[in-house]
């Protein structure tokens, strides 16, 4: 267990990461007139993962759960892949990339990068991950928990976004 207990350090860290540089990236858009979208429900995201991220330590500490090479191992890959997904993401967005929903009106739509082959990559890999994650450690409960309500909140996301960023793209550009 201590590759899972390594793991869930390094994806805590992360997300910290994750939220200082959207901090920074979502501070930006809105001084360069960005317009934020579905602040309701951006708490309630939120909280899912931090309780997938708590669910991945209980789980196993309560219920005894013990590391299973034959299913953790490929597990744990699948979470590098989603990772690496996620920060190809990050990185293709730039300072457009935000944890929140906010778009400035006027910006074509990212063609690039992971954006080529899916409209929300990033969230394929909050998928995968989200599934992924508690099984490295053989937390199956709060796999399909946490898949369950993200699916749930995701409808409510990717309507919100697909919204934002269509009523951004046909303003003019923000003057500058």
């Amino acid at each position: 267990m201590d590759v899972y207990w390594g793991l869930l350090a390094v994806i805590a860290l992360e997300r910290v990461a994750e939220l200082v540089v959207s901090q920074r990236h979502a501070a930006a858009s809105l001084r360069n007139g960005g317009v934020e979208y579905g602040r309701g429900h951006f708490p309630v995201m939120v909280a899912l993962h931090v309780g997938l991220l708590a669910g991945c330590v209980a789980e196993p500490l309560l219920l005894h759960r013990t590391f299973i090479p034959a299913l953790g191992y490929p597990m744990l890959a699948v979470v590098v892949a989603a990772n690496a997904l996620r920060w190809w993401c990050i990185a293709t967005l730039g300072p457009r990339w935000t944890a929140r929903v906010i778009v400035i009106p006027g910006l074509p739509l990212v063609r690039s990068g992971p954006y080529r082959w899916f409209a929300h990559p990033n969230y394929v890999a909050v998928v995968i991950e989200g599934a992924a994650l508690p099984l490295v450690g053989s937390a199956w409960i709060t796999a399909c928990t946490f898949t369950v309500l993200n699916a749930a909140l995701l409808t409510v996301r990717l309507r919100c976004e697909t919204r934002a960023l269509a009523a951004a793209t046909q303003l003019s550009p923000v003057p500058r």
